[in-house]
């Protein structure tokens, strides 16, 4: 009993002590496992406040402009909201193209900097649409469907920073009175305009190019100074319209003029005279006669190296053409002459295309060409000539000759084109050719 009895005692006090260590620990195995099911609380709220967060940044990318969370260093910027039918990028570029949106789109964010909604359904854009829009410096609304109606009268002047504006392709028949000081281009052509206003395109100094093609303006459409203030506008195209004059005080900085396929019957006096940086200026498809311009009509366009006057009402080669001219297109008119000093100054030459007129070889000076040296490209096909014209220019590689009258080729008409690689003859009505002796 007695060593049977110390074991057992010995046992009691083992287990009674295991007892006491294990209640002590207990509290903290109690306490750790409510930690592990705390942090999966703690997740629970993590994710729960994850999604306030993302409403955060939802309100953030609506225009906000602030960053996730309270404040610190962690702060981070929020990437800019996006209409759900666009794609957009961090620089600020929003693409709504061709998503058949009936509407401006009303969530875009204030650091919108290039906004592109051509081919849409748009009708209208207020001044409420553009408002918030103080950064967008590009705004492209062709080939959709607004009228003159659908656009407020002042809401592209809200646009303080806006140097594109594409509303090409649309129903307007009137332009908007008043465009931003900052445009730098404009596309208004294919619509159905009648009216500019002084200040649609006045007083833009940074103004670079306008295309007003594809219209129905007449010349009391246009106010009288139309460019007043934008001083620097380089590319004007106004083709296909109803104008029966080149409108007045056209910019200085002009190097491209388009004014085809309009009513033109008249230059007035002076128009192109300010115009010493013109370097292609398109006439062609108009009613204009010699009658309706002076002697000095291109006398002071030094620049201009295209002159485009085909398909008019010409019977002879303008006086005075600019001394640097490259392309000279006098097609399709009624010219039956060409005199000794009609093209004695463009001396730069090097295509003059004189076909479809009414030439015939007696009436164009043997010195027409003369001082042409850089002449290489002539065709006077589908004219009355009788013989090859003579004095040619020496340097001529093309000569297009067909469909005229021409019976013989005699000896010497074309001895002195040494440089020559194409000629055309067919069409006429050759039974002998001349051979050398």
């Amino acid at each position: 009993m007695g060593r049977h009895g110390g074991l057992l005692q010995l046992l009691c006090l083992v287990t009674l002590g295991w007892a006491l260590v294990l209640c002590q620990f207990q509290p903290s195995l109690r306490k750790l496992q409510e930690g592990e099911y705390e942090v999966v609380e703690e997740e629970e709220e993590y994710e729960d406040g994850l999604e306030e967060v993302e409403e955060d940044v939802t309100v953030v990318q609506s225009g906000t402009g602030g960053g996730i969370g309270g404040g610190g260093e962690n702060k981070k910027k929020a990437t800019p909201s996006c209409p759900k039918e666009c794609t957009c990028t961090n620089e600020g570029a929003v693409d709504c193209a061709g998503v058949n949106l009936a509407d401006f789109p009303s969530d875009l964010s204030e650091d919108t900097r290039q906004l592109s909604l051509q081919n849409n359904q748009i009708t209208e854009v207020t001044t409420d649409d553009l408002a918030r829009l103080h950064q967008l410096q590009t705004l492209n609304l062709q080939n959709n469907r607004l009228t003159t109606q659908g656009l407020e009268d002042e809401g592209f002047e809200v646009l303080e920073q806006l140097n594109y504006l594409y509303l090409a392709n649309n129903k307007l028949t009137a332009a908007p009175k008043h465009l931003p000081p900052s445009l730098v281009s404009a596309d208004f052509a294919a619509n159905q305009l009648t009216k500019i206003y002084p200040y649609t395109f006045g007083q833009k100094p940074g103004l670079k190019s306008v295309y007003l093609h594809n219209n129905k303006l007449t010349d009391a459409g246009l106010p009288e100074d139309m460019f007043n203030g934008s001083s620097s506008l380089e590319i004007l195209i106004m083709s296909s319209n109803f104008l029966r004059s080149v409108p007045k005080n056209l910019p200085p900085a002009l190097y491209r003029l388009h004014l085809k396929n309009n009513k033109l019957v008249k230059i007035p006096s002076g128009a192109f005279e300010n115009l010493s940086n013109l370097w292609e200026l398109c006439l062609q498809n108009n009613l204009l006669s010699n009658d309706g311009m002076d002697n000095e009509t291109f006398s002071q366009l030094r620049s201009l190296e295209y002159l485009d006057l085909s398909n008019n009402n010409l019977t002879e080669v303008p006086d005075n053409l600019p001394r640097n001219l490259v392309v000279l297109h006098l097609e399709k008119n009624s010219i039956r002459s060409i005199t000794a000093s009609a093209l004695i100054q463009v001396r730069n030459l090097e295509y003059l295309l004189l076909h479809n007129n009414q030439l015939r070889s007696r009436f164009i000076e043997p010195t027409a060409f003369r001082g042409l040296k850089k002449l290489h490209t002539l065709h006077m096909y589908h004219n009355m000539l009788e013989r090859v014209p003579r004095g040619l220019p020496r340097r001529a590689k093309t000569l297009m000759l067909l469909h005229n009258r021409i019976a013989e080729i005699g000896r010497n008409d074309l001895i002195l084109l040494y440089t020559l690689t194409e000629l055309n003859l067919s069409y006429n009505r050759l039974t002998n050719v001349a051979a050398a002796p």
